[in-house]
């Protein structure tokens, strides 16, 4: 191969630009030219496809820096139809056009079904991320646990997961996805700070995070000590919850709560879909999680227990809720995603160039230290074809409690015993810098903007 593609779909997250140094830094090794797609799968849906030549003459470009969120080549929701043929030869064309060998894709699970109708027109790969840490396996025979069952879903079936096994942590396939470092970082950040309100004013809060239907984020917000986690893998039973937060209340005189957005109720709705939308790659939009789980204590507690104790006019004022959100997925990754994500864009190319074929790059955790591998992606799929979000594991999460589990506490110290550099800690005296008062924001798009090409009609 002497020239690939590389472009970033889907949502952003923190450590993007990383895996595009990676597998740029890569490329240059092996003497391989890199053109980056502007704004992902939309790229190549336009006939200009837009693109950015990212190593000329085999030398980085200087835009590219695996310290900066997000990424500089643009991302976004739009995916490949694989059911639409003359689309997809159309795509192709478009990529034979740029001299493009194989193309590298950036994403999670809907970029690699977004991937894999281009691949019975050139070689393809995925690098993976998303702060949801669902883009992989617990075990390998996993995909074979899901079930379909009859419904009233306008597709007249749902699917159903079998409790599943206990495993090992090395049985993992793709241990840990670039980006759920940082988004843990700012979300355990985020409880201590807000835990501060409550705790002055003897009130409850109930933090919403992101994970969609995977809970790897809220589980990793216990190092920010939130006295319950509630998961969308466990669903949520009232009277515990609520006998819980009544007893932390009575010892403590606050609760802090922390709140995945994709739970549910004990007969598998979820709690926060009230008015639920769907994006492009058709994903329903979680919103009111944690709106929701405020309704429940406010109606089971009641005013009376708050007024009688002198702590607040009302249950409705003595329980307030936050929604962390997009803070999560943006600004300065750490060195955990930065080193993972570097390690997998390069990986990714090397798949490319040694034969690889519909394939994702993949983080693995061995003896005690991590190492990269990769995996067929059919591997991923179950038996109807279907990619499912990676769930978190029950033997991650102690439901009595609210809290991980022995072994979720050893899944997370793995990760995060060194997931943090000294130059992270020292970053943060940047933001006091006198120049950000006098000079405006500096948009890397500004630059890139320059770089852009397009094909020409032909």
């Amino acid at each position: 191969m002497k020239r690939i593609g590389i472009l970033t779909a889907g949502g952003d997250t923190p450590a993007l630009n990383a895996t595009i140094v990676g597998a740029v830094h890569r490329a240059n090794q092996l003497r391989v030219e890199v053109v980056g797609i502007i704004k992902g799968f939309s790229g190549v849906l336009n006939p200009e496809v837009p693109h950015v030549h990212l190593n000329p003459l085999f030398h980085s470009i200087p835009e590219l820096d695996s310290t900066r969120g997000g990424t500089i080549l643009g991302a976004s929701r739009d995916y490949v139809d694989g059911n639409d043929s003359e689309l997809i030869a159309r795509v192709a064309d478009r990529l034979k056009r740029l001299h493009v060998d194989g193309l590298l894709c950036v994403g999670g699970d809907g970029t690699l079904n977004g991937m894999q109708p281009l691949g019975n027109h050139l070689p393809v790969v995925l690098a993976p991320k998303t702060i949801d840490n669902d883009l992989g396996l617990n075990y390998l025979d996993e995909p074979s646990e899901w079930v379909r069952e009859m419904s009233d879903k306008p597709r007249g079936y749902a699917y159903k997961k079998w409790p599943g096994r206990d495993f090992s942590l090395d049985e993992m396939i793709n241990y840990a996805t670039p980006g759920f470092a940082t988004a843990v970082y700012v979300s355990a950040q985020s409880v201590q700070r807000i835990r501060t309100t409550a705790e002055s004013h003897r009130r409850v809060a109930i933090i919403e995070v992101m994970g969609r239907d995977c809970g790897m984020i809220a589980l990793g917000t216990s190092y920010g000590q939130p006295d319950i986690i509630l998961v969308p893998e466990s669903p949520v039973e009232p009277d515990p919850l609520v006998e819980r937060v009544l007893a932390i209340l009575d010892k403590q005189k606050h609760a802090v709560l922390c709140v995945s957005e994709g739970i549910k109720d004990t007969d598998g709705q979820i709690l926060g879909a009230v008015s639920a939308s769907k994006d492009p790659a058709g994903n329903i939009q979680y919103t009111g999680a944690a709106e929701a789980v405020k309704r429940l204590l406010v109606e089971r507690i009641g005013d009376a227990f708050f007024t009688r104790q002198r702590r607040n006019e009302s249950a409705d004022a003595a329980i307030f809720v936050r929604k962390i959100g997009h803070t999560q997925r943006g600004g300065r990754p750490i060195l955990f995603d930065r080193f993972t994500a570097t390690q997998l864009g390069g990986k990714a190319v090397d798949m490319l160039l040694q034969g690889f074929h519909n394939c994702l790059a993949t983080l693995q955790y061995r003896d005690g230290g991590f190492t990269f591998d990769s995996i067929d992606a059919n591997k991923l799929r179950d038996r109807w074809g279907g990619i499912h979000a990676r769930p978190l594991s029950p033997t991650f999460y102690d439901p009595k409690r609210f809290q991980p589990s022995p072994k979720g506490v050893e899944y997370l110290r793995s990760i995060f015993s060194h997931a943090l550099g000294v130059d992270d800690v020292e970053s943060t005296r940047s933001l006091f810098d006198a120049g950000n008062l006098t000079h405006p924001y500096d948009s890397v798009n500004v630059d890139i903007n320059k770089r852009i090409y397009r094909l020409q009609d032909s």
